[in-house]
């Protein structure tokens, strides 16, 4: 009620300051189009002008809201339509983990137009074509998801390579990711797929160039380290081993090599062979006896009894070594082969007849025949030879023979 009263009063107050304005204040609106002219007091004009304000006014909202409803309309079936295809996107990505292959490919490709994230639909769905074997449509979809939204060639180019190695297209991921590395030289997927790929093609040289930044990223485990490692350098000493004129090559992949694999048999006699085939014998006979001191390997030792460098300095050596390993077979017929570089016939006949002893193997039988036939010794000649023989009889395959009386 005094809330009322207090209107009331305000209203009184400012109707009769208005008035006091109207009458202390006079004027008048002039309003003229080309020969008619319309006047009124300035009060009746300034009413009219606010009536007629308030009227433009009224009449726009009443425009604005004919208009809401079809903006409403419109974004409910937006909405409609979004949520339609989250739920196919959803079905599709089921389907897709289930390997229903067929349907999940459907659903995520139909829902793509009214996702809120095409390129998950393209690339899922390419997924899905890729797994039914349907390679050309994996790739149609593949261009799609890359048109699909700006800034997903990343994306696209990973899961591009990742299909080309599902398919063993090794030379096509290999180029694919060559160009992502060079724009994410880190990227610790590009360089995990890029390591798959270089296996795949046998490039071991830009894969030993990988290795450590894959060691870098943590990308490998200690065992596939070794692995890539041995046989990266392998592959690379092999194939440049194979040219004597290649030896500064050899060189530097030996240089380059870890300690580790410096002392591994098999890149030690790679490394010798390309020595020997280049000339370089002497250094050849001083790599084998040093690693030979560091670890004892039948391959190794057979392998030096094969030089020919300074034969009375190598039995010397070879002697030494006799004192530690009285018993070993390979060692003794090395001996052997140095005493009759040295021609010493005696010596050489103790020597393969003590790694007979120890392992009467083919190849010491072949020597003692050769020696005693040399020897003016055929029956012990010949008898060394029939156990040879018989030793690559037993390696033969079972196989069908004629009988003696086959001939006749």
């Amino acid at each position: 009620m005094r809330k009322l009263i207090l209107f009331i009063v305000i209203g009184l107050a400012v109707g009769a300051l208005l008035g006091q304005l109207m009458l202390s204040t006079p004027g008048y609106f002039l309003v003229r189009v080309g020969d008619t002219s319309v006047q009124t007091s300035f009060w009746f004009g300034l009413i009219l002008v606010l009536v007629a304000f308030l009227v433009f006014y009224m009449v726009l909202r009443l425009l604005l809201q004919l208009r809401r409803p079809v903006g409403r309309i419109k974004r409910w079936n937006h909405r409609t339509r979004n949520r339609q295809a989250m739920d196919r996107t959803v079905k599709g990505l089921v389907d897709l983990a289930e390997g229903r292959w067929k349907k999940a490919e459907k659903s995520l490709t139909r829902a793509a137009d009214d996702s809120s994230a095409p390129m998950v639909n393209y690339l899922s769905a390419a997924l899905a074509a890729h797994y039914q074997g349907r390679y050309d449509q994996s790739e149609t979809l593949l261009k799609k998801a890359h048109h699909s939204t700006e800034g997903s060639d990343t994306a696209v180019s990973l899961v591009h390579a990742q299909l080309m190695l599902d398919r063993e297209q090794n030379e096509q991921a290999v180029a694919t990711l060559t160009r992502l590395e060079k724009q994410l030289p880190e990227h610790p997927q590009v360089l995990k797929m890029l390591k798959q790929a270089y296996v795949g093609v046998g490039d071991w040289d830009n894969l030993r160039r990988l290795l450590p930044r894959l060691e870098r990223h943590n990308l490998m485990t200690d065992e596939e380290r070794v692995l890539l490692e041995r046989n990266a350098y392998m592959s690379s000493l092999r194939d440049a081993s194979g040219d004597y004129r290649r030896l500064d090559e050899v060189r530097q992949l030996w240089d380059e090599m870890p300690d580790t694999l410096r002392n591994d048999p098999d890149m030690v006699l790679m490394y010798v062979e390309s020595l020997y085939k280049a000339g370089e014998e002497n250094q050849a006979e001083r790599l084998l006896r040093q690693t030979l001191k560091e670890q004892w390997h039948s391959a190794l030792i057979l392998r030096y009894g094969l030089l020919d460098v300074d034969a009375s300095r190598q039995l010397q050596h070879a002697e030494k070594w006799a004192e530690e390993r009285p018993q070993d077979p390979d060692l003794m017929l090395t001996l052997g082969r140095l005493s009759l570089r040295n021609a010493y016939w005696g010596k050489a006949q103790e020597y393969f007849e003590s790694s007979y002893r120890v392992h009467p193997g083919s190849t010491v039988c072949a020597e003692l025949a050769r020696l005693y036939s040399s020897m003016g010794e055929p029956a012990k000649s010949q008898k060394y030879y029939q156990q040879s023989v018989s030793m690559l009889h037993e390696k033969l395959p079972a196989l069908p023979q004629p009988s003696s009386a086959a001939g006749h």
